[in-house]
């Protein structure tokens, strides 16, 4: 794996930079999203349609959760065909392996014990050992894996805090003593809300012998406001030439805090949540022409956010969800056709959907990207954040 920030185009603490790894042909940019997968795909678009669909290099990132492969197909036959790359035939495609489920249950801190992590499965709870994890791993050959971690919420007391980052620490050491093939690994850093555990976390983990930094525990309880001094702690104590990864922070908002502390690399549900709800992503973020270019929010109604497509309001709109959008949704079936579709309960409405849903959220961070390269994220996200406020308050005052 090579990693490299762009120095010239730091903004603050957020930075831009390029990521080179696996069998993929072209850099990626960064900041940049990891989609969300089940056992390696997007929940409802194929290999065939995630290729042709979505053809930037944004939609080569993907993120998946070892856990869901305890039950099903065996790793044994997935190393024997050859890993994640070789089933799904994406050859070009990088594979994150992260032991965190957010779509079935996160990690439940109250079972999680010294010997390994509990998670929930489909077939109940299951108790993962940092071995049985490494050998779980390996049989999928990802490009990337995140070690063991021990996740709390952010209510939890400080002796069980402590814990969690003995216990993650300790597995971190296990899994670089078992990883006999040389994988790229990403050490993982918790600390639940104590910014004395997140910095004693963060140091620690810095010595150790990782390609890159997975930071774990957000999502859990935290509030917004405690949740920058957290990513502060950490990535004040990792080393600047070296990609951070978070899991947690999905929410647009939650993204551009997390770029301004310094976050490389995002995971999250939000865009599956979404087109599961029916809503589609309407906020493409446009730049306004002349010296003094400004990022604003596009003017497409609803909530200036998202749309709720199952809305009888759509049943005859033969516009395309966003006029200026270019994806493969947008620019061939109509808002009054995805609508009948998800009345009818028709599989194929979750699959445009996701498509459209992706294809905006990839923009999303690719103007974020744009904003750091001009010196402007500062401006870029306040405007964002002032901007979605407004229409939040707008909308809550006509109910």
């Amino acid at each position: 794996m090579k990693f490299a920030v762009n120095k010239g185009w730091s903004n603050g603490r957020a930075r831009s930079g390029v990521l080179q790894l696996g069998s993929c042909p072209f850099p990626i940019q960064t900041p940049a999203l990891l989609l969300t997968t089940r056992k390696g795909l997007p929940a409802f678009i194929s290999p065939d349609l995630l290729t042709s669909s979505l053809p930037s290099p944004d939609s080569h990132l993907l993120q998946f959760s070892p856990l869901h492969f305890l039950e099903g197909i065996s790793p044994k036959t997935i190393s024997n065909i050859g890993g994640l790359h070789q089933m799904l035939s994406l050859h070009q495609h990088i594979f994150a392996a992260v032991p965190r489920d957010s779509i079935i249950a996160l990690p439940e801190h109250d079972s999680t014990n010294k010997y390994g992590a509990s998670f929930q499965t489909p077939g109940g709870r299951l108790l993962i050992k940092p071995a049985e994890y490494v050998e779980l791993v390996s049989s999928m050959k990802p490009d990337f894996w995140v070690t063991l971690a021990d996740e709390v919420p952010a209510w939890v007391s400080d002796k069980r805090n402590r814990t969690s980052v003995d216990r993650t620490l300790r597995w971190l050491d296990d899994c670089l003593s078992l990883n006999k093939t040389g994988t790229t690994i990403f050490g993982s850093i918790v600390g639940g809300s104590s910014i004395e555990e997140r910095h004693r976390c963060a140091q620690e983990v810095a010595q150790r012998n990782v390609s890159g930094y997975w930071i774990g525990g957000f999502g859990l309880g935290e509030s917004m406001d405690e949740r920058a001094a957290l990513l502060t702690a950490v990535t004040d104590n990792l080393p600047e030439d070296m990609p951070r990864h978070v899991s947690g922070l999905g929410l647009p908002e939650e993204v551009l805090q997390g770029v301004a502390a310094g976050i490389d690399l995002f995971d999250s549900t939000y865009v599956y949540h979404l087109t599961l709800g029916g809503f589609a992503l309407t906020f493409p973020l446009e730049r306004n022409k002349g010296d003094n270019a400004d990022y604003q929010l596009s003017d497409s109604g609803g909530d200036d956010m998202k749309i709720n497509l199952k809305a009888t309001i759509y049943r005859k709109d033969t516009s395309p969800i966003v006029e200026s959008c270019n994806c493969f949704t947008c620019q061939n079936h109509t808002k009054a056709y995805l609508n009948h579709l998800f009345n009818v309960h028709e599989m194929l409405a979750q699959t445009l959907l996701e498509i459209h849903n992706t294809h905006q959220y990839l923009g999303f961070f690719c103007s974020i990207r744009k904003a750091i390269e001009e010196g402007k994220f500062e401006q870029f996200r306040r405007n964002f954040v002032e901007s979605r406020r407004e229409c939040l308050f707008a909308a809550a005052s006509s109910d």
